[in-house]
């Protein structure tokens, strides 16, 4: 409850900045899991485990690739915030966010080659949320 009521303030708090909410969806859908193809499970580690022996390590699921268009938009929506950031953030925190700015313009200016897109707007969106949580929530 206090978290849904916490995100409801902070977005509130953005929009009244300009900062819609589409952008937090974005950052989300960035930062969520892409699991590639589920791994076949295996009915002897139950046995395994039942016996008390250690069961087998796994690899780690692949992630699966985002799509051209995905990423496009995904970078194209970052960029967008970014010039928002740029002007909005330094009034909202109490030091000039220098670094996290810095940061900021240096990835939007940034064109990766399609097979790191992913990491690219993974670190993209790390760094707005940097910036977002610089600026707090000045309503309670």
């Amino acid at each position: 409850m206090a978290k849904r009521r916490l995100a409801h303030l902070l977005s509130r708090s953005l929009a009244d900045e300009g900062i819609p909410d589409d952008l937090i969806a974005t950052l989300e859908e960035a930062l969520s899991d892409r699991p590639g193809p589920a791994a076949p499970s295996r009915k002897f580690d139950c046995l395994l485990a039942r016996i008390g022996l250690p069961i087998p390590r796994r690899r780690p699921p692949e992630v699966a690739p985002l799509g051209l268009e995905d990423a496009a938009r995904i970078a194209d929506r970052f960029r967008r915030a970014t010039h928002q950031l740029v002007q909005i953030a330094p009034h909202r925190v109490a030091l000039y966010p220098t670094e996290e700015l810095r940061l900021l313009l240096a990835l939007r200016n940034e064109r990766p080659a399609p097979d790191v897109a992913l990491s690219y707007l993974r670190r993209y969106a790390l760094a707005i949320v940097a910036l977002l949580d610089l600026m707090g929530d000045d309503e309670e």
